[in-house]
Parts: structure tokens; sequence; C-alpha cells
């Protein structure tokens, strides 16, 4: 098992139908690839249509990228699909301690 010390987990949260541009400008930044999950969004507000209550489609987006990268990546989607576009995503960051199957050269192991 390797052990990374700057990567991070990033999660990028978009309406649905922008997960393609989003990877787009993931990779143009620095990713590798990208993971896309279908959500659902529950929040304060809910459409009702005839009746019955829709909830906002959503996809999330992971990426395993490099601190540094996942900052670009994140200035990228805020400037360009973020709470303002149509995407109206949101980002968020969490650490990545140790991770296997994942083809690509490990930053420095800085624990041995």
């Amino acid at each position: 098992m390797e052990h990374f010390k700057n990567t991070k987990a990033l999660f990028i949260i978009a309406n649905a139908g922008h997960a393609d541009d989003i990877i787009e400008m993931a990779k143009a930044s620095g990713a590798g690839g990208a993971t896309v999950l279908n959500a659902r969004g529950e929040g304060a507000k809910h459409e009702v249509f005839m009746g019955i209550t829709v909830d906002s489609e959503k996809e999330i987006i992971l990426c395993l990228v490099d601190e540094n990268v996942a900052d670009r990546i994140m200035a990228v989607v805020k400037e360009k699909a973020g709470i303002g576009t149509a995407a109206h995503s949101v980002s968020f960051t969490m650490p990545v301690d140790k991770m296997i199957g994942i083809n690509t050269v490990p930053f420095p192991n800085l624990e041995d």
C-alpha cells in the first residue's frame, strides 16, 4: 500500500450534464482522470411539479490529485463552472492517507 503525503481527494458537485466539461478543465489543469457519480441534491428549496417534489440531479466528479493540482483545478472550476454558472458547482478536498490501484507515479514517501 502506497503512502502519499500531499494527495487530495477532490470532490466537485455540479448540476447534471456538466461533468464532461468539468473533467476537461481538470485534465487541462493536471488531473490524470476522474470518476463521475450520479446523485441528487436535497436542500432547503424544493421544486414542486404537479404536486410531486422534484430534486435536482447532480454529478459528483472525484479526482485523486496532488494538493497543488487540486488548487489549480478548484480555481478554474470556480471561474468557469462555479456558483454563478449553469453548472452551479461547488468543490472541496479531503486528505488521502493511503491508496492502491492507481496508475500514477507515487509522490515521495516522507514517512520512511
